[in-house]
């Protein structure tokens, strides 16, 4: 199969929680301990500084044989035409916004939902959706002209990631440390739960906060199959420890049926979490720049940054994707 002959698609979750009306529906469907747990629906998981700008223009700048866009919210709008118009008068891609209650056609007692894993278990119902997708959460950008085959290979997806043992990840969630009392949550929480749906003796320690890869029928074919697994994973309102990560599901499952390539992780990656020491956000970006391979960049949590520090990485991302 010609790479060339394959439509891929991309997906973008996301959501403006400075918006007055979604902030009070998260207030109103959350419990005082969610609220106010940063790791479950804190505000800090929801606020943003118009990352979305800079995610959807680095698919059309280093991603130009992507087909569509689509754009998963919460009836919100990004308003992006003038910033399309200005920087991509001459784009070919269609960019379509797709709402919660789209996705979640015949699930509609489910909502709302203000959880990416739950989000995330229903992107494959997205009508229109080619069989091939990269999937990107709205602080996740390209950072450096890709083809296609840095994402699928024939009929198989490119998986960026290294082998871990299931029950080594086990050992490792036991001796996390408390935070404020409890344990948290995280992305590999939720790999090891996927690795345990399917009985797999391991995972994949993937990149956690850059683009995914998925096959539609993949997810269609497992969930047709299993669809008390798609029902509680996609149930839940917020962030809960029994869920499973529907990205890492969809590669041990190709992998089972052969249709996955493992590459090395190394050098492709920028995941800045701003930190307020100084110097820090501006020698994570001279570091990446000078990097061969380094194709993802994640700015997670930027409201966590000094002004000075999101000021400069604004200037960086409209720099690396040529908006200036």
């Amino acid at each position: 199969m010609n790479e060339q002959s394959i439509p891929i698609d991309a997906v973008i979750a996301w959501v403006d929680g400075n918006d007055p009306a979604h902030k009070a529906k998260r207030h109103r469907y959350s419990k005082p301990e969610e609220i106010s747990n940063d790791d479950i629906g804190g505000d800090i998981r929801f606020t943003s500084i118009g990352e979305i700008k800079y995610s959807v223009a680095s698919i059309l700048r280093f991603a130009p044989y992507i087909r569509k866009i689509f754009i998963i919210t919460d009836g919100q709008d990004p308003d992006l035409d003038q910033f399309l118009d200005t920087h991509f008068p001459d784009r070919t891609t269609s960019i379509e916004i797709i709402d919660h209650k789209v996705i979640y056609q015949g699930y509609e007692s489910l909502l709302p939902v203000f959880n990416s894993l739950s989000i995330e278990t229903m992107i494959w119902r997205i009508p229109g959706l080619s069989e091939h997708f990269i999937y990107l959460n709205d602080d996740m950008m390209l950072a450096a002209p890709t083809m296609p085959h840095d994402f699928f290979v024939e009929d198989r997806l490119v998986c960026y990631a290294s082998h871990m043992s299931v029950r080594f990840a086990e050992f490792l969630r036991w001796a996390k440390h408390l935070k404020k009392g409890h344990k948290i949550f995280g992305f590999k929480d939720s790999m090891i739960n996927a690795a345990a749906l399917i009985g797999e003796r391991k995972t994949f320690l993937l990149l956690g906060h850059n683009p995914y890869v998925g096959i539609r029928s993949i997810f269609e074919e497992f969930y047709t199959a299993h669809p008390e697994a798609l029902t509680a994973n996609a149930s839940h309102r917020f962030r809960d420890a029994s869920q499973f990560n529907p990205q890492e599901l969809c590669y041990l499952l190709a992998e089972r049926s052969g249709r996955l390539e493992l590459r090395s992780r190394k050098g492709r990656e920028l995941y800045i979490k701003p930190k307020r020491k100084p110097g820090y956000v501006a020698s994570k970006l001279r570091r990446f720049d000078a990097a061969p391979g380094a194709m993802f960049c994640c700015m997670n949590s930027v409201d966590y940054a000094t002004p000075e520090d999101q000021k400069l990485i604004i200037e960086w991302l409209r720099s690396r994707i040529g908006l200036l």
